[in-house]
């Protein structure tokens, strides 16, 4: 046993962190565009005006997925490349573009797993007071309805948000991404909801527009697993997975509050109880339209945090293994976020981000030498892999990234993806993950 026949392999990125042609041929200004250009919230003042460049070389780097072996891709579209004003007057170049991009992957053997929503929101909307205006359910409607009947039989997955939780949490209650606002509860709990009901109007129009499509929410967030198998710290990691923290600033983080509606119909009773009152007057009414059917439980991990019954959350041993970036190597996750994700919604489960930032060099022989990202997928699938022969019905998995590429407010300075990135000459490195992974890709997985 191990990973089901037809079982996705595959690669994912994002539009605004490796396309660049940040004002090409007609795109509006995403509040990325405007976050990265303001003196301190980037990391060293870097932005993603040209990035990856991959706007200009996407025929070259879908040549090279296919020469890695990589048969589905999961990638977003840039809302304001495509409705410069976020609502309105459409972008034709904007959406050759993606017509081109996606022709290109269909004719190279891969299909394209596109999601609608990852972060870069029209700076136009924002200006219209974002997911805090209980218009832009409605704008996102709009928005979804011309991708799906676009691209009406070429593309067959969507995924309408990434991380909502990170929208939330670090754009408008931290500061620390785009927008970069402060809000109080008053402010944010109403734009989760509008969030969840521009999901649910935008899986109604895709079911219309493009019929046979699958559909995804991506989550993410903080991953209870428990310190040991014993049946009570299990309970206990369960419980804290869904949970709403003790701190109701931090409910953003909360993956039953965003999950539960979308996939079960209803907001879970522990985060009603303290976030009801905020919620809209009525919001009950529109619970059928949020939580219709979707394909699967989607979901990014990265790390977990370990849980003891009777404590809760413990600390990780000292000296335990971590990541460039400071994120404990947790390989587990990946089993109990998938159990726990399965047990309670019963969809397929997709891991559509799992990656490692690793210090990564171009050694004398010109190649990406990286046998610590290797060792880091290798445990994290043979974690996934005991999750599928234990009965977990997972569906498939996407490696974070194709590309290095610009990680947001850390600019340049993480490296997460399979290919290296010269930033100054926009040469493309396979590293050797790339090399282990093809083959891992190529034989299902058998020989992990």
């Amino acid at each position: 046993m191990g990973f089901r026949e037809g079982f996705v392999w595959g690669v994912a990125t994002s539009s605004y962190q490796i396309e660049g042609a940040a004002d090409a041929d007609g795109k509006g200004r995403s509040i990325w565009d405007d976050f990265s250009h303001t003196p301190g919230k980037v990391y060293q003042d870097q932005n993603a005006d040209v990035a990856c460049d991959h706007y200009h070389r996407f025929r070259d780097d879908v040549a090279l997925m296919q020469s890695l072996g990589v048969k589905h891709y999961r990638l977003s579209l840039s809302w304001p490349r495509i409705l410069p004003e976020g609502v309105g007057q459409v972008n034709a170049a904007g959406l050759a573009f993606y017509d081109s991009l996606i022709d290109a992957l269909l004719a190279a053997g891969i299909q394209p797993l596109v999601t609608l929503y990852h972060w870069d929101l029209p700076s136009a909307l924002q200006r219209r007071g974002g997911w805090q205006n209980p218009d832009s359910p409605v704008w996102f409607e709009q928005y979804a309805a011309l991708v799906a009947r676009h691209f009406a039989g070429r593309v067959m997955d969507y995924f309408t948000f990434n991380e909502p939780q990170c929208v939330i949490a670090l754009g408008n209650v931290e500061g620390a991404m785009a927008p970069g606002l402060r809000m109080s509860l008053c402010d944010t709990v109403p734009m989760t909801y509008h969030i969840h009901l521009a999901h649910g109007l935008a899986v109604r129009r895709i079911r219309e527009l493009a019929p046979g499509a699958r559909i995804g929410f991506v989550g993410c967030g903080p991953a209870p697993m428990p310190l040991t198998d014993a049946p009570e710290d299990v309970a206990t990691a369960r419980h804290a997975f869904f949970a709403m923290p003790e701190d109701p600033n931090q409910f953003a983080w909360c993956n039953g509050w965003w999950a539960d509606p979308v996939q079960l119909g209803h907001y879970p009773e522990d985060g009603l109880s303290v976030l009801g009152q905020y919620l809209p007057r009525g919001f009950e009414a529109s619970l059928p339209l949020i939580g219709q059917p979707i394909d699967f439980a989607a979901h990014n991990f990265y790390q977990g945090s370990p849980f003891q019954a009777g404590v809760g959350e413990v600390n990780w041993p000292a000296g335990h293994p971590r990541s460039a970036n400071d994120w404990p190597i947790t390989p587990d996750v990946l089993y109990w976020g998938s159990r726990f994700l399965y047990d309670r919604y019963q969809k397929p489960v997709l891991i559509a981000e799992n990656g490692l930032s690793a210090h990564d060099v171009v050694s004398l022989d010109g190649a990406v030498h990286d046998p610590n990202r290797i060792d880091f997928y290798h445990r994290y699938l043979r974690a996934l892999r005991r999750a599928a022969e234990e009965g977990v019905d997972v569906y498939g998995y996407l490696a974070w990234s194709l590309f290095d590429n610009f990680e947001w407010s850390s600019g340049y300075k993480e490296r997460f993806g399979l290919v290296y990135v010269d930033f100054a000459t926009q040469q493309r490195i396979p590293k050797d993950s790339a090399y282990w992974y093809q083959h891992v890709m190529a034989t299902n997985g058998a020989e992990l």
